[in-house]
């Protein structure tokens, strides 16, 4: 999925999300938060913007982005 501040892959199966890359752009960092098997959040900072990549699950596999300015 592409956002912003870079793009992030996952898997879905079996009621989970895995990632498999997170691929921050330029001037952009990327870190990753796990909060269940079903969610996972993959968020790209730099500084002055923010794309939040959440993949999940529940209750059907998809996925969305927000942009923040900051």
């Amino acid at each position: 999925m592409p956002s912003q501040g870079g793009k992030a892959t996952v898997r879905y199966g079996n009621g989970r999300v895995c990632l498999i890359s997170a691929i921050p752009n330029p001037g952009f960092s990327a870190s990753t938060t796990q909060t269940s098997n079903e969610t996972l959040i993959v968020t790209f900072t730099s500084s002055s913007h923010r794309s939040q990549i959440t993949a999940t699950t529940d209750p059907v596999a998809r996925a969305s982005v927000r942009e923040t300015d900051h």
